[in-house]
């Protein structure tokens, strides 16, 4: 039986589905720059879970949330001067032909808080008609101190939080732990109109809008960054179950832990981040996904270079495995892929230990080596190893080979390409770019100026 770690509770107890299909939202990313290696983790960690539960025999139901209004994508707008929807158009386009590449399945719908303002103010009237939130000059705040259990799944006292708390002189609170459902624009904003006047939704309202619009009142599994606990989740929880009158909000919340660059996570606010495009251009995408899955799910993991070397030479050993030849018909007596496959799953269903699983397929990839060195057929253990490699999202795809040596000659056409657009000779300058595009070289064209990538 799957068992996994409920954050709420700290238990690792057995995985009951609600219904037939399992309810799964995921929260996505705020789109108002790149996509980094932090969100690549998160989407391997949850595509793996559903690729393990659908292996399994479940059907899921996989919401992902795009964030494409809030503070940091106004002030972002400000700061270049682009407006605030082709900001995250832009980068939402990116983090989805990023995926493709990662190998990440399509998740069932991908609702952006945009697109679902009636269900959000529809949701901000519900808790204002419970008494649990109220308007104040053009905002509206949820009252913590309503919701009895609050900080349950962060493990705070709610009188802790307050003596911490600060409230912003823009606000009018009548606590400094209420959160806000709705902020009233300010000029220049994006808005819309409500019954409190014209405004956006606050951060934490549009999951929950989202999640019980497109799932229902309660969900199976819930999850996201382990930086997501406090405040964005334990918000959810209290404005959901406040909503419904109904509790467990989710009944696992899962959360993966957060990519580290030496003693610092990996983050936008610190400005210590490694694109995705980058690592996959150089890596591929098995290096990658080997280099998340050696490490448990909620162990944080520290990138290095020589580590995702090993990553590289770790998956190519699977690859070679699952397509290598035999010579002859003779069997191995120590091969056999039914107890992989037996291995796998217990490992599988020990709260996602991938690193286990790993253990198991690459015992079996060195049976197959074995048996053909022997001169026997190892066919159906290839195929056992190829599907279970699936399960874990492996392509089992040749991975890039790039000279690093051309990147200067690469610059140098870019460059010439910039200069025959500015001179406005367009025709020359798209034969420059169809060769660079024949050479496998990716151009990304924007407002400081172009850059490349190798595809």
């Amino acid at each position: 039986m799957l068992n996994l770690r409920d954050t709420l509770t700290g238990e690792k107890r057995e995985f009951v589905p609600i219904a037939d299909e399992v309810r799964l939202y995921v929260c996505g990313i705020t789109p108002y720059s790149e996509a980094h290696l932090g969100h690549a983790l998160f989407s391997i960690v949850f595509d793996v879970l559903r690729r393990y539960l659908e292996w399994r025999g479940y059907g899921v139901r996989h919401i992902q949330n795009f964030t494409d209004i809030d503070d940091k994508l106004i002030e972002r707008s400000h700061e270049t001067g682009t407006p605030v929807e082709e900001l995250a158009e832009r980068h939402s386009d990116a983090y989805m032909a990023q995926l493709t590449r990662l190998n990440v399945l399509a998740a069932t719908e991908y609702p952006r808080a945009t697109e679902e303002i009636p269900n959000i103010i529809s949701f901000i009237e519900g808790l204002v008609e419970k008494g649990v939130a109220y308007a104040s000059g053009g905002d509206v705040y949820y009252r913590v101190r309503d919701k009895a259990d609050y900080g349950k799944l962060s493990k705070r006292d709610v009188d802790d939080l307050r003596s911490g708390a600060r409230v912003d002189l823009s606000e009018l609170k009548d606590d400094p732990l209420d959160f806000a459902l709705w902020k009233g624009a300010k000029p220049g904003e994006p808005h819309w109109d409500s019954p409190w006047g014209p405004g956006r939704p606050g951060w934490h309202i549009e999951c929950s809008a989202m999640a019980v619009n497109a799932l229902g009142e309660q969900i199976d599994i819930h999850g996201g960054g382990a930086d997501l606990i406090f405040p964005h989740h334990e918000n959810e929880i209290a404005q959901s179950e406040s909503f419904t009158g109904k509790a467990p909000f989710a009944s696992f919340w899962m959360h993966n832990a957060l990519l580290t660059l030496g003693d610092e996570k990996m983050s936008k606010s610190l400005g210590n981040l490694i694109g995705i495009d980058e690592v996959l251009d150089r890596y591929g995408t098995d290096a990658l996904r080997m280099f998340i899955l050696t490490s448990h799910y909620r162990s944080p993991i520290t990138f290095s270079e020589e580590a995702l070397d090993s990553a590289r030479a770790g998956a190519e050993r699977l690859r070679q495995a699952a397509f290598s030849k035999g010579t002859g018909s003779a069997e191995v007596e120590t091969l056999d892929p039914a107890e992989t496959a037996a291995r796998f799953t217990e490992a599988m269903d020990d709260d996602l230990n991938t690193p286990r699983a790993l253990a198991t397929l690459f015992h079996l990839a060195r049976a197959i080596n074995h048996t053909h060195d022997a001169g026997g057929d190892a066919s159906d253990a290839q195929a056992t190893l190829r599907e279970l490699a699936g399960v874990l999202g492996f392509t089992l795809h040749e991975p890039p080979h790039r000279d690093e040596n051309a990147a200067p000659f690469v610059n140098l056409l870019v460059e010439l390409r910039s200069e025959l657009r500015t001179a406005k000779q367009y025709a020359l300058a798209d034969r420059v770019r169809d060769g660079l595009v024949e050479l496998g070289v990716e151009l990304h064209d924007g407002p400081e100026g172009t850059d490349w990538s190798f595809r």
